[in-house]
């Protein structure tokens, strides 16, 4: 069986991603994770180590996570594809859609580092592709939106029929492909056991509003 690691954001692209390829018969060995510098935070979501351990508890696969600032991202990132290599991982999954610079550099970055790249869900409608992580039983929520676009109120909001229904009203990709807006994954058919978000704070930074969790507990499903 294939081995493989998930560029693993928290988020519902590459918690879908991984889904698909685990039914095409690929074994999930890994979440790796890129934070900032100081550790505090991942890189896009902004989601805390704390929030990102648990989602590896609640998948039952471990959280590989490495820090850099952006003038380093890519060297620290083939570090740690080198190391996933030497335990037997030879499968990258990612959760990129439709950006063609994001395709070209992941194609690069695997391949310089015998990584073989999977993008389970490269040029899928991002319409369909948000229905299929609803109906498939994932659940999140809303962790970051783009001001401008979006504003703080769309912090906290559920993944689902109803949001689907309000984005197709703006001028927002429905998979926030554009970096609209980013999400944190709680539940779904990926999991073992489920994240309850318990307090969370909305605070503006870089241009963006972020769902800053303080607090989440692992329940049973």
């Amino acid at each position: 069986m294939t081995k493989a690691f998930v560029s693993w954001s928290g988020g519902k692209d590459c918690a879908l991603a991984a889904y698909r390829a685990l039914k095409n018969g690929t074994e999930l060995c890994y979440l790796l994770n890129m934070a900032v510098e100081d550790g505090a935070k991942s890189h896009s979501h902004g989601l805390s180590a704390e929030v990102l351990q648990k989602q590896a508890r609640a998948v039952g696969v471990p959280l590989v996570q490495r820090r850099a600032a952006w003038e380093d991202y890519e060297a620290e990132f083939k570090h740690a594809l080198r190391e996933l290599r030497e335990q037997n991982v030879t499968d990258g999954i990612f959760g990129d859609i439709n950006i063609d610079e994001h395709r070209q550099w992941v194609e690069r970055v695997c391949w310089d580092c015998g990584i073989i790249p999977q993008l389970p869900l490269w040029q899928n409608s991002q319409k369909n592709l948000l229905q299929e992580f609803i109906q498939s039983g994932f659940k999140a929520v809303i962790v970051s939106a783009k001001a401008g676009p979006m504003d703080e109120k769309w912090l906290g909001r559920s993944v689902d029929a109803a949001l689907t229904e309000d984005l197709s009203k703006y001028d927002i990709t429905p998979c926030g492909e554009a970096g609209e807006y980013h999400t944190v994954v709680t539940d779904g058919p990926l999991f073992k056991l489920k994240l309850k978000v318990m307090a969370a704070d909305k605070i503006m930074r870089g241009g963006h509003w972020y769902f800053d969790i303080k607090k989440c507990d692992l329940l049973q499903k």
